[in-house]
């Protein structure tokens, strides 16, 4: 039986598998960082998107 399209949410969107590269290469390039600040920032503030991006714009504002 296949799944049902009709039951979505945003589960996978709102927090980032820091163990699938694509998702550490796909933050890097959106935030203009390197993946290894990613990984830092993910041990830093938790997996959560929001929270990961707040950190890597504020760390830059602070160079």
């Amino acid at each position: 039986m296949a799944d049902d399209k009709n039951l979505r949410d945003g589960r996978d969107r709102s927090r980032v598998a820091g163990n699938e590269a694509y998702e550490l290469q796909h933050i890097a390039e959106k935030m203009g960082v390197s993946q290894e600040e990613v990984r830092k920032a993910i041990q830093q503030v938790g997996n959560s998107r929001e929270k990961i991006e707040e950190f890597l714009k504020n760390r830059g504002n602070k160079r």
